[in-house]
This record gives structure tokens, C-alpha cells and sequence, in this order.
């Protein structure tokens, strides 16, 4: 099950989504979730959004917790409380997540403690060469210690660890860690590890902790407190990231998003092993081999699903009305399209339809031999849509940018150190001049609002439907030199031709319309997956397709 937020490699960038989901990853940036406010003077309002989350941190659902704490801070931003709140699920979520991952498990068995020292140095001096801010170094140790005692109550870090130790010896570790933020001095990353250090000591003293357990905490957050994008990589998680990159992966072939305990098929990918078995975009997966989701964590119902080729899951989900079916889906290795649904809309005008769901490597070669096939049937203007893209690589944003644009700045990126800004330029060999319309909402992130921003700003288009996501950072993926581990970092911003940030703002369309009831994301067209059917019309769509058709009457 693939990741569905594109990543990027090294010495590239990415531009992407922000959802739990499962899809291809790419390399570039990575995307921050912004709406309109609500009303910020309202404590009742936070009050309650706080109550709700506590309830899903007592069931112990950090997905759920987080995504709930996330979308809260959305229509709250910048408010302590909800911060806080927010920041704990994280670390819950973290450990759930890192203490599931057979990678990060071989890891914690095979690294001595001088070795992972060394690990969470090297971390470290990724984040200082190449992070978009001067490090907070004192935070980092804060969350470390954070981390550590979140551990130390949770049961399976106990049980990996081999930890047997009571409350007293508990609480004078625990105060031992806290007098240590009071009296050490952080204020560079030498000092941050010999801190974990001193930390490691006091651990393995008190409760017989591995300094491995310790290192391994103070690398994985140190990465994973920066923003929401940042994160720190276990081996698989990295090699799943390359072989995304490559449109590529084995799985089921499904996006998902933790919903209410359960798990929401966003996508289901065109010929793949979820697609032939029957499994719908809007199911619910309720049980895994037997098991009840709400009776699993999302981590460990998100492990359930992965799995060797070749090997089978029995799905049980609920549809969209309420029905159960139950699939026993095949492993395969999935490709990832990186264009769906290409075809003539309206023959009558030459309207053509395009699809991107995501920017990977080979997105703007398929756009170019798409291109020529629909001019060879007759295309006279061209519908682009990004409903739902998260984004994925931002070289590949702009390679399609430059498609259309003739001249002038597509994007440009600032960073901390110079070696991070750099302006994207058109060239004007290679455009096409076809009328263009692009379709955004509200979940088309990063590389995706690249693109429409470059198309916005030089007047070459219009765009469709609701604005975008609001995500501006751009991501580098570094792997580092232990246990295949890696980590993904924020290196800069970007900007629009017109300078105008992205980022916590997002793009607007020319033309609002909202979401059709169908389908938020524009994963289900009306009219692609078939004939058309009453269940829902795709209000963007048939307003994009107005446009596109004004345009040909006007030339």
C-alpha cells in the first residue's frame, strides 16, 4: 500500500500532498492543509474541538486524533491548546507507527549504541546544512525527552525493549530527564547529542533502556518536530519513497485516509489487484483478515494490509450505503498511472479531457505523446485536471508548466542557504498553444498549485472550481548512512511567477464552483468510469467543459 504524500530525492525536490492516504511517491515537496478561518474568537468553539480530540487520544486513535487535532487547527490556527494537543497525538502517532515498521524493529536490534549516535548526529547535520530555518536545538531536546516518556508508557515499546520497571523507578527517571532540560545547556547540535546522551544514561541506569532505544527517539524527532512535512524515514519507508518515484509499488492498488476508526478508500487505482477485485472509492475497510479495524489501531490495520507479492488479504468493507462485502485481494506489483481518463469530451468543439493524479517521472513524457494523440483527434482546447492531486515532483510540475507557458518565471524557490533559491524559468521551444482550462479543489497540493499558479499568473488559462491547498514547502530526501534509514526535510519555499506565496494561502480559481456531491477530490468522473449516470454531476467538470468550449468559439 503505497503512500499517497509525493516524496522526493536527495538532490530534487517535491512538491506534494498532505493525507494519510497510500500512493506514489515522488521526488520533490510536500504539502500543509490551510483553510478559511473560522471564528477564531470562539472558545466554546476550540473547547469543544479539544473535547472530541481527548476522546480519540482515550481510544487510543492517534491517526484519528491527529487528523482530527489538524483540521481544527485549520479553522483555529495558532491556538496553544489545540497546538498542544495536536503535537502529543503526533509523538503517539510517531512511536505507533516506527514500533510496526519490521525496518525500524531490525534497526533497533542490530545498531549498537555508538552507532546510533553517530545516526542521529548525521541527522543532525542534515538539518543544519540543508533545513529552510536555523534549527531550534533547545526543542529538539524538549521533544526527545517527550518522546522517550511517551515510550515508556506505551506497551509495545516496553515490550520491544524488554523494559520491566515500576512506578517509583519510573518517576525518578522522569525527574531526572526533566532536571536535565533544566540545567543543560542546548544551544547547538554537539550539545543536543551529548545531550540524548546524558539522557541515554540516565535510562539505561534507571529502567535497563538500550541507549539504541534513546538514539533512535532523539533521530526520529528531531526530523518529525521540524513541520508537518519533515519526517524521519525507516529503511522500508525510504525504498518505498524510490520505488514510487518510479510510479511503481507492490500493494492493493488503494489511497486511504483513517476515518472514525476505520479506513476510507480514497482511490482505487485503474488495473489494479483493489480494482479487479471489486473494491469502490468511499468504501470503508472494516475488518482485515478477520480483524476489527476499530479494535486495531490505524497503524496496525495499515500494516495488515501490506505484505509480500503474491500473498492474499481478505477486506471486509461497507459501501457508500451501508452494504458489507468481503474481497480476498492479491498483492501485486501495482503501476501507478501518471495520467488517466485522456480522451475527447466534446467532438463537436474538440474539447479534450486530461487527469493528473500525481507528478511523477514519467508524467510529462505520457502528457507529451497524450498531447499528439488528441491533436491527431481533433483537439482544438484542453481541460488539465488536478482535483485531488497531493503533488509529487516538482521538476516534473514544471517540465508541464513549460508546456504551455512560452516565457517567463514559473516558480522560485527560497531557502536558507543560496544554494536553495533558484528560479524556474519557460522556454519557449516545445509550447503548446492549445486553450487551456485547469481544474483545482481544495486537495490539489504543492506541485499541483505550482502548476495552476504558473498557468494563473502568466494569463496562458483559467481555472476551475475551488481553491487549492494551501501547501508551499519544498521537501529534499536524504538518505543517511545506517540501517538504510533517511529523512525527509523542508529546504525552502516556493513562490508564484508573481512572487505571491503559496503557502497557508493557496491558489484561487478564476471560476469557483463547489464540490459535486459525488466526489470532493474529482476521483470519480462522471461520464469516464462509464456512461453518464444520475448519481451525481460533476459541476466543475460541466463548468470547465463551458469554458473550454467559449474558448474555441472565440478563436
Amino acid at each position: 500500500m503505497p503512500s499517497r504524500c509525493y516524496s522526493i530525492f536527495a538532490a530534487s525536490l517535491i512538491a506534494c500532498g498532505a493525507f494519510f492516504a497510500p500512493i506514489a511517491s515522488a521526488q520533490n515537496e510536500t504539502v500543509a492543509v490551510t483553510s478559511e478561518p473560522a471564528n477564531t474568537n470562539s472558545p466554546a468553539a476550540v473547547a469543544k474541538a479539544i473535547a472530541a480530540g481527548q476522546r480519540l487520544e482515550t481510544q487510543q486513535r492517534w491517526a484519528d486524533a491527529l487528523s482530527h487535532y489538524e483540521k481544527a487547527l485549520r479553522d483555529f490556527p495558532g491556538d496553544a491548546q489545540l497546538t498542544q494537543r495536536f503535537e502529543i497525538s503526533r509523538l503517539h502517532y510517531s512511536l505507533e507507527s516506527r514500533y510496526q515498521d519490521r525496518s525500524y524493529i531490525d534497526a533497533l536490534s542490530t545498531l549498537d549504541s555508538a552507532s546510533a549516535f553517530d545516526l542521529l548526529a548525521e541527522m543532525l547535520l542534515k538539518i543544519d546544512t540543508h533545513y529552510v530555518s536555523t534549527p531550534a536545538w533547545a526543542q529538539f531536546a524538549q521533544r526527545g525527552i517527550a518522546s522517550l516518556e511517551v515510550g515508556l508508557y506505551d506497551d509495545k515499546f516496553q515490550h520491544r525493549n524488554r523494559l520491566q520497571f515500576n512506578e517509583r523507578q519510573f518517576a525518578y527517571l522522569r525527574t531526572e530527564l526533566r532536571n536535565l532540560l533544566r540545567t543543560e545547556r542546548v544551544t547547538t547540535r554537539e550539545q543536543l547529542i551529548r545531550f540524548a546522551q546524558s539522557a541515554g544514561t540516565l535510562a539505561q541506569r534507571r529502567v535497563g533502556l538500550n541507549p539504541t532505544s534513546v538514539a533512535l527517539e532523539f533521530t526520529a524527532t528531531a526530523a518529525g518536530g521540524l513541520d508537518h512535512y519533515s519526517s524521519f524515514l525507516s529503511g522500508d519507508e525510504l525504498r518505498e519513497i524510490f520505488s514510487q518515484i518510479e510510479g511503481n509499488f507492490v500493494g492493493l492498488g488503494v489511497e486511504l485516509k483513517p476515518n472514525d476508526g476505520l479506513l476510507e478508500i480514497v482511490n482505487v487505482i485503474g488495473n489494479s489487484p483493489a480494482e479487479r477485485a471489486g473494491l469502490l472509492s468511499g468504501d470503508k475497510i472494516t475488518a482485515i483478515d478477520g480483524r476489527i479495524c476499530r479494535q486495531m489501531t490505524t497503524g496496525e490495520a495499515d500494516g495488515m494490509l501490506t505484505g509480500e507479492e503474491g500473498s492474499t488479504v481478505r477486506i471486509t468493507v461497507e459501501g457508500t450505503g451501508g452494504q458489507s462485502r468481503t474481497y480476498d485481494v492479491r498483492r501485486e506489483h501495482v503501476e501507478v498511472p501518471s495520467l488517466e481518463n485522456t480522451r475527447i469530451v466534446d467532438s463537436e468543439y474538440g474539447v479534450a479531457y486530461i487527469r493528473i493524479p500525481v507528478f511523477q517521472k514519467t508524467t510529462a513524457a505520457d502528457l507529451e505523446t497524450a498531447l499528439w494523440d488528441l491533436h491527431r483527434q481533433g483537439m482544438r482546447s484542453l481541460i488539465i485536471d488536478l482535483r485531488g492531486n497531493p503533488g509529487g515532483l516538482l521538476t516534473s510540475s514544471v517540465e508541464l508548466a513549460d508546456k504551455f507557458v512560452a516565457q517567463g518565471r514559473i516558480v522560485s524557490t527560497r531557502g536558507r542557504s543560496a544554494g536553495e533559491d533558484f528560479d524556474y524559468q519557460a522556454h519557449r521551444a516545445g509550447t503548446w498553444r492549445v486553450p487551456l482550462v485547469v481544474l483545482i479543489d481544495e486537495n490539489s497540493a504543492s506541485a499541483s498549485e505550482i502548476f495552476a499558479a504558473a498557468i494563473r499568473d502568466s494569463r496562458r488559462g483559467t481555472l476551475v472550481g475551488q481553491k487549492s491547498f494551501g501547501k508551499g514547502s519544498v521537501q529534499g530526501i536524504f538518505p543517511l548512512g545506517y540501517a538504510g534509514i533517511g529523512v525527509r526535510l523542508t529546504t525552502a519555499k516556493f513562490y508564484s511567477p508573481n512572487s505571491q506565496p503559496i503557502s497557508n494561502v493557496g491558489v484561487q480559481p478564476d471560476i469557483p464552483v463547489q464540490a459535486a456531491t459525488g466526489s470532493a477530490e474529482g476521483l470519480q468522473i462522471v461520464g469516464f468510469r462509464g456512461e453518464t449516470t444520475n448519481a451525481a454531476r460533476d459541476l466543475a467538470l460541466d463548468r470547465a467543459i463551458d469554458v473550454a468550449k467559449g474558448q474555441v468559439a472565440l478563436r
